[in-house]
């Protein structure tokens, strides 16, 4: 949200870690408003023209009862012309978390994760793990479980928390493309209004 600050945008960000939170502070100070909360028990902010999920929560998420429950908090905290952006993993990224092995530098840190499974394994709804780390950080390793979400209990979810979906796009380097291809693009990203 740092570049949002940077336009001008007041903005209001949570995250369930509150080790997150205070990364997020370290880096944005007093510009924004941050706070621990559980999306899917979103407290009520306030009424916002823009609530937007920014690098796959949702697919973090267990079930599509935790989506709805998501959605609704969401919705409660839409302005009346607001919108909610929501961006998923597509079914090949998801094939690639599981599926995959790879090591990201940063700096001077590297950090590594590994797949346990196959991507053969995640079909359309399925869930899959992989493991990350810091490398040659001791107490680093934690377990991701992430799951795929079909546009079928996508469109579903949206509607039954009583919001309505605009359009969906499908994130293929850095440019958004009408319609969700789950095969080839990295994301799918759903706009909604209530």
């Amino acid at each position: 949200f740092l570049p949002m600050l940077d336009c001008g945008f007041e903005v209001t960000a949570c995250d369930v870690s509150p080790a997150m939170v205070e990364v997020a502070r370290s880096k944005a100070g007093d510009r924004a408003r941050l706070l621990v909360a559980d999306m899917r028990e979103l407290p009520d902010l306030g009424e916002f023209d823009l609530v937007w999920t920014v690098n796959d929560p949702i697919n973090y998420l267990a079930g599509i009862d935790e989506v709805e429950a998501t959605l609704r908090g969401m919705r409660r905290n839409l302005a009346p012309a607001g919108i909610v952006i929501l961006d998923l993993a597509s079914l090949a990224s998801v094939r690639s978390f599981v599926a995959e092995e790879g090591v990201v530098e940063k700096g001077e840190r590297r950090f590594a994760w590994r797949g346990r499974g196959s991507a053969e394994e995640v079909t359309p709804g399925a869930s899959g793990e992989a493991r990350f780390e810091a490398v040659g950080e001791a107490g680093t390793a934690h377990l991701h479980r992430f799951r795929h979400f079909p546009e079928e209990e996508m469109r579903a979810a949206i509607e039954a928390s009583g919001l309505r979906c605009l359009g969906i796009f499908s994130e293929r380097e850095g440019g958004l493309c009408p319609g969700a291809d789950e095969e080839t693009h990295t994301q799918a990203v759903y706009f909604c209004r209530g």
